[in-house]
């Protein structure tokens, strides 16, 4: 699987470097939250990372939710334990950093299990800041344009079938609900194949260091986003 050009196996355990928790970022996700850069203070390794290192593991059930439990910086081992209804990621500190709860028929098709990892975190990766922008106007409040805190919270996932081809995911709807400095965005989702529904989802997103919105440091944040962008896009060709 892809995946493996992303972690390190030593064992049972699996490490993320900071260039390749920084590469996936960029050139799976299309990702470019500063948190994701290696020269980061703050740097972790992209949630989409660990969900895809676990499909590629273990296939894709049904019923998945993904409880984001902790930061997983570079280089930190990490074991999977798992059971029929449980998997849990496990740092080096024997601290869960992502757990996940899974029901019904499992599939592990190749071109199943590949499609639906690149899709998602595609359009994963979209969230920052295209959709946040947009409910941050709506909301009237925005994140901390120089120290931003964008950060997975859980995800779910729901089949109603599974296909011989590789899914596509659209948004459906989303919402920001603001609680004082902190703010969760939801957004629901379908997964389709063919052209076809075949399941749903929602990833949750936790915001901190909320304050009153302006334009002028959205535009900066922005820049800031384009700029790192285009000078990875430069710099790999």
């Amino acid at each position: 699987m892809f995946t493996d050009d992303y972690c390190n196996r030593e064992g049972e355990s699996f490490q993320f470097s900071k260039q390749q928790g920084s590469d996936f970022a960029k050139r799976i996700a299309g990702d470019f939250n500063p948190l994701h850069d290696v020269d980061n203070s703050r740097f972790c390794i992209p949630g989409d990372l660990l969900f895809a290192v676990m499909l590629s593991k273990f296939g894709i059930s049904r019923e998945m939710t993904f409880d984001f439990q902790g930061m997983v910086s570079g280089n930190m081992p990490i074991c999977f334990n798992e059971s029929d209804t449980n998997i849990a990621a496990v740092n080096d500190k024997d601290k869960q950093v992502l757990n996940v709860t899974r029901n019904g028929e499992i599939t592990s098709n190749g071109m199943f299990v590949e499609g639906l990892i690149r899709a998602y975190v595609a359009f994963s990766g979209e969230t920052f800041p295209h959709t946040i922008i947009k409910l941050m106007q709506q909301e009237g409040m925005m994140i901390n344009t120089r120290r931003p805190m964008v950060i997975y919270d859980q995800m779910t996932l729901s089949f109603e079938r599974f296909s011989e081809s590789a899914p596509q995911v659209e948004l459906q709807n989303c919402h920001f609900d603001v609680n004082g400095k902190r703010g969760m965005v939801v957004m629901n989702f379908d997964l389709l194949a063919d052209g076809e529904s075949i399941g749903s989802g929602q990833k949750q997103i936790i915001m901190g260091g909320l304050r009153p919105y302006q334009q002028s440091e959205i535009d900066y944040l922005v820049d800031t986003y384009n700029s790192s962008k285009d000078k990875f896009k430069k710099t790999s060709v």
